[in-house]
């Protein structure tokens, strides 16, 4: 199965933080024993280095000071991210037993174009949606909870740096290392398209992380890599591909 290949790249979720709430079943089932199945084929397959994706923006909860390294140790506060911890371990045991490499990309909250619309599954894609759609929008929580957003091709250029680069092993956080509350990224989205967007508010669960913004300078220093992509110029790049295709 994996003849010729070099690294397997482990992206496969079902669950984001704002759908997996409740239900640690759902993740266990539909994450945790698929990768552990894939595991388990592989250790009859030849030795190959291993990326994982994880989740930066989930996986230290709320974290005591900002911006947060790979020392800070896990601190899971929803299913999704005690999902992502859980799986880091998985690859973790597997990688030493077997004496392969193992790198774990931990990205922060991803947005650009391409991005499905899914419940839970990008507050951009979400908000600009609803702006073409002339809805308004519901935010959970006041608006001041803060995000690091990171735009995709930056994310993709993480993964290719880490592929390209053998000797890199263990966690890498990857982020803009800026921080923007909800409430601004809403302006920034109106900014870009230039409408109103109505806004209305619910409680937020206290599964949502209240603050998170990654230092990715382990990874930096291993690769090279640096973020390019400015928030509002991403957001208007995600809108264009939004309502013209491309």
């Amino acid at each position: 199965m994996l003849r010729g290949c070099h690294t397997v790249v482990h992206l496969a979720s079902s669950s984001t933080p704002g759908t997996s709430t409740a239900s640690l079943m759902t993740e266990v089932e539909q994450s945790l024993l698929p990768t552990a199945r894939l595991l388990d084929i592989m250790e009859s397959t030849p030795p190959v280095r291993l990326l994982f994706i994880s989740s930066g923006g989930s996986l230290y909860g709320n974290p005591l000071h900002l911006p947060v390294s790979e020392k800070y140790p896990a601190s899971p506060i929803s299913c999704h991210a005690a999902g992502k911890v859980s799986l880091e371990a998985f690859f973790t045991t597997f990688a030493h037993g077997r004496n392969i490499p193992l790198a774990i990309l931990r990205p922060s909250n991803l947005y650009g174009p391409g991005q499905p619309l899914r419940a839970g599954f990008g507050i951009v894609r979400t908000l600009l949606e609803k702006v073409r759609l002339g809805e308004p929008i519901e935010i959970r929580g006041d608006g001041s909870a803060v995000r690091d957003y990171l735009y995709i091709d930056d994310a993709v250029d993480a993964c290719r740096r880490l592929i390209d680069t053998p000797q890199a092993t263990g966690p890498y956080n990857a982020g803009s290392g800026s921080g923007v509350s909800i409430a601004t990224l809403v302006r920034l989205c109106s900014e870009a398209t230039g409408r109103t967007i109505p806004v209305t508010h619910q409680a937020a669960p206290n599964t949502d992380v209240r603050a998170i913004i990654l230092d990715s300078q382990r990874l930096k220093s291993a690769t090279g890599w640096k973020p390019e992509m400015e928030l509002s110029a991403g957001i208007a790049r995600t809108w264009h591909w939004l309502t013209e295709g491309f």
